[in-house]
């Protein structure tokens, strides 16, 4: 239970919904226990109404006799029948408190994993597979529901039935009552065992479903890779196989299940003939009246759901600790890029790396050694290297996606890791080298960047990364939906509107990591010259493979194998004939060999 005691902290915040719900408990188990009494009342009365219809046999009064019957009987029949009604308006009042606040418990706890999800640094979410983390969210929040509100109100449910049951039963003949109740601690045994058995299978077919889901999910994000290289045949296979260990498991689960309750019953039924065989000897030795085989039968009955219950309770508080132990893993584990609160922060645009060296938590790869160089704030900076020189790194250590191994970044003077996040991230405008887009509408998409904005200023950000054009060519222009990952998009429109959404922030600091890869040079060029209008006086950084992006920039950075090899201008560059060059010439030729030809 250590596990699940996380959740006293929502029993403490909904108690005014807790308690009454268990007084309700009470009362209503109160009005259940009451009938079993009032039909040995009615069973007796009808013996002894037999014997006095007897007894008048000869008499005029039978008639009287058959009325006033009737009339007792049909005041017993109403009494139960009140008492019914009255145990099922304080169930319901017990359903309205309990469940509800297991409703309320369920939407906190989800609300809490969300929230500390969106504050866990990227190294976690590289270590965690997505299916892992939308699973905890939901299947296993919704066994912990389980836990706060059906186990918990069965569980105080079964203890006060139980009680109250027992109570009558003892008073009435506790001779009788131990002999109705010997195969109920077998029934409570044979149920907890095969709950456990149920517990286990159930949570390999949690483990299954939640492998099948992250197989899924990543089939349909990868469907265009899958399509490309013709890969449908062998994915359904391979999901087939997952498909089928699925199903034996679950198969496993329904057989254990359809021997289980055939034994429950056969319990149950031997309990009651147990009841009636020892009372039918009470009754003959004069120690009780055949009423209270009745009522004792409607009590053994009674008592059978807080025993099958009990086992059922067992599996789910089991079930529950063992999800709550997973959510506990994930909320308890800290972030690795802590924001202090530092009050409010204007960028403008000095940037600083003092040697700067990075290592990827969880891979061991040092991806920059010793890095050090200076932006002045309105500057723009180009960065270019070869595939995996660290340039895109310098781009998440930048918006603090990790923090730096060694070294330190100044942002305006101040180490980047001593200013609040939200307040510096909101002032930057950044577009990834893998373009994430929502499945919502392009307007959406770009306005995404603010969170109050209208048409106009969408309109001009898309003019601005010269994709207005594109858009309003769709059918349905600005509103157009996008799919799944942009799936309905070019690879260079997405660049495209992802520059817009970074555009729309008219940020302090701008940093492009390599988002213009998918764009002609001419599209280029157009952006590029919007880019110099609207980020003039503020600082920008491109990250870039293409020499002809960079040219003009006041700094160029080459990095290589996560050094800095080579600082300065085109000009500077050029004449140091150093990597840059090479990389300029080769480009060019690159280029002029399609004119060639």
């Amino acid at each position: 239970m250590k596990d699940l005691a996380y959740l006293n902290k929502f029993f403490y915040k909904y108690r005014w919904r807790l308690l009454p719900g268990i007084v309700f408990v009470v009362i209503s188990n109160i009005f259940g226990v009451l009938p079993a009494q009032v039909i040995r009342i009615a069973f007796d009365l009808v013996n002894e109404n037999i014997s006095i219809f007897r007894l008048f046999n000869d008499f005029n009064r039978q008639e009287v006799i058959n009325q006033v019957f009737g009339y007792s009987l049909m005041l017993f029949g109403t009494a139960v029948l009140v008492l019914a009604l009255l145990r099922g308006i304080f169930l319901f009042f017990m359903r309205q408190t309990i469940i509800l606040m297991s409703r309320h418990i369920e939407y906190d706890l989800k609300n809490e994993i969300y929230q500390h999800y969106q504050e866990l640094s990227m190294s976690f979410y590289r270590r965690n597979n997505t299916g892992d983390l939308m699973n905890r969210v939901t299947e296993d929040v919704s066994r912990v529901r389980m836990y706060v509100g059906p186990a918990i109100m069965y569980a105080i449910n079964t203890t006060v039935l139980f009680i109250l049951i027992i109570m009558a039963m003892v008073n009435v003949n506790i001779n009788l009552a131990i002999f109705s109740i010997l195969p109920l601690p077998v029934l409570a045994f044979t149920i907890y065992r095969v709950h456990n058995i149920i517990n286990q299978k159930s949570e390999r077919i949690q483990r299954q479903l939640s492998g099948l889901s992250g197989f899924v999910q990543e089939t349909f994000s990868g469907i265009r890779v899958i399509k490309a290289y013709g890969r449908e045949d062998g994915i359904r296979k391979k999901f087939a196989v997952e498909s089928e260990e699925y199903k034996k498991t679950s198969l496993d689960l329904v057989q254990v299940q359809a021997l289980f309750y055939p034994s429950m019953l056969l319990l149950i039924g031997l309990s009651t003939i147990i009841t009636v065989y020892v009372g039918g000897i009470e009754v003959m030795n004069g120690t009780i009246t055949s009423g209270n085989i009745a009522e004792f039968i409607v009590y053994v009955s009674q008592l059978m759901f807080p025993v099958m219950s009990l086992g059922w309770v067992t599996s789910l508080i089991q079930r529950a600790a063992a999800s709550q132990k997973r959510i506990n893993e994930f909320l308890n584990t800290p972030s690795d890029i802590a924001s202090p609160d530092s009050g409010k922060f204007n960028v403008k645009g000095h940037i600083e790396f003092r040697n700067v060296s990075f290592t990827y938590p969880d891979t061991g790869i040092k991806a920059l050694d010793n890095v050090s160089f200076e932006v002045k704030p309105g500057e723009f900076l180009a960065i270019i290297g070869r595939t995996g020189s660290g340039k895109s790194t310098i781009a998440n250590l930048l918006l603090r996606m990790y923090d730096v191994t060694s070294g330190v970044i100044l942002i305006d003077g101040q180490p980047i890791s001593r200013i609040d996040l939200r307040q510096y991230r909101s002032q930057v405008g950044f577009v990834p080298q893998e373009v994430f887009l929502f499945s919502d509408t392009i307007a959406n998409n770009i306005a995404f960047g603010r969170s109050k904005t209208d048409q106009k200023e969408v309109e001009q950000a898309a003019r601005d990364s010269a994709v207005f054009e594109n858009i309003v060519n769709f059918d349905q222009g600005f509103e157009t939906m996008i799919g799944e990952r942009g799936v309905t998009l070019s690879g260079g429109q997405k660049q495209r509107i992802s520059i817009a959404r970074a555009l729309i922030k008219k940020p302090a600091l701008l940093i492009l990591d390599d988002c213009l890869s998918a764009i002609d040079t001419k599209t280029e060029e157009e952006i590029l010259n919007n880019l110099g209008k609207n980020m003039s006086e503020k600082t920008s950084i491109i990250i870039a493979h293409r020499v002809s992006t960079i040219k003009n920039a006041d700094k160029i950075v080459v990095l290589e194998a996560g050094k800095i090899e080579e600082q300065g201008n085109h000009q500077q560059l050029m004449e140091t004939k150093g990597i840059y060059m090479h990389l300029y010439e080769k480009q060019l030729l690159e280029e002029q060999e399609p004119e060639a030809k």
